[in-house]
């Protein structure tokens, strides 16, 4: 069975050189989900039809390197996939886009809105808030403050390492069993075993997972990348939604945004842990509504 909804399209759009996979429903403005670590379009699944039932064109896509996106030998740093973004809106028909990031997402569409100001008519923030500039790129940052006892992202910097202990066992099932089950969500019933046998399906090639992961692995080049537009602060109308039970991303990280970002709204969704839209999906899209409506229409 096709893990496409009925009456969502399927396409494969070319921007930055690369091709993008993107699964889309409804006409109007566009709306650019970008999913997380590590998962794929189908975890907008549930935002889709709603948001194209009020009038928005919504386009959840793979990002680079995952799914059935091109997985290219490249540095996946954030202004690499940032140009990506810049260039698949002009390549959809639109001059702007509002872009929804959860997780990694998030990391993405923040710094989209400094880089392309001109594509961007807001921001949509779920888990992951616009955060400071560090003082010293970030997996330094993190090797000085956690010595002996790395967090993942830090272990996730050696080529291979990673993939090799996710290999174990079942490998990809177990892989997302653990991802999608394990202590970072409050819902696990949220995900049915067909919703995971789709990202299994996805991870299990070999390879799959390495573009992914690189993302982590270009943080600190990605922090040097962004030495220019660091201080620049998003004007345009943005939603930060937090989630009361998510452990990674607290939602005491959003504090401090608005210096950053003035135009801001937040929401905080209780009883929720990291997959936000996919644990608490009415909720989710409520909120994303009630801000996309009040924004004057973009081309």
């Amino acid at each position: 069975m096709s893990a496409v909804p009925a009456g969502a399209t399927e396409r494969y759009t070319v921007a930055n050189g690369i091709r993008l996979y993107s699964v889309e429903m409804g006409h109007g403005p566009l709306v650019l989900l970008c999913h997380g670590w590590p998962e794929l379009w189908y975890s907008w699944r549930h935002q889709l039809a709603p948001l194209a039932e009020a009038g928005f064109r919504a386009v959840a896509l793979d990002l680079p390197g995952y799914g059935r996106s091109d997985k290219p030998d490249v540095a996946y740093d954030v202004e690499w996939v940032n140009r990506c973004l810049a260039e698949l809106i002009p390549a959809l028909g639109h001059q702007r886009a509002v872009l929804a990031g959860h997780d990694w997402g998030g990391l993405l569409v923040w710094p989209f809105a400094r880089r392309h100001p001109h594509r961007c008519a807001g921001v949509i923030g779920l888990n992951t808030p616009d955060l400071p500039r560090t003082p010293v790129p970030p997996v330094q940052l993190m090797r000085r403050l956690f010595g002996d006892t790395p967090p993942y992202i830090v272990q996730f910097q050696d080529p291979g390492v990673a993939e090799w202990v996710f290999s174990w066992g079942r490998g990809a099932d177990d892989f997302v069993e653990l991802i999608f089950r394990g202590a970072a969500t409050v819902h696990r019933e949220a995900f049915t075993d067909a919703d995971l046998a789709v990202y299994a399906e996805a991870f299990r090639p070999l390879g799959a997972l390495t573009p992914p992961i690189d993302y982590y692995r270009n943080l600190d080049r990605s922090w040097e990348l962004a030495a220019d537009i660091a201080e620049r602060r998003i004007e345009v109308p943005c939603l930060m939604v937090c989630a009361a039970g998510d452990p990674v991303l607290r939602p005491e990280m959003a504090d401090g945004m608005e210096a950053r970002v003035p135009n801001l709204t937040r929401v905080l969704i209780e009883d929720c842990g990291h997959w936000t839209q996919q644990e608490r999906p009415a909720e989710t899209t409520a909120a994303m509504l009630d801000y996309l409506r009040r924004l004057e229409p973009w081309p």
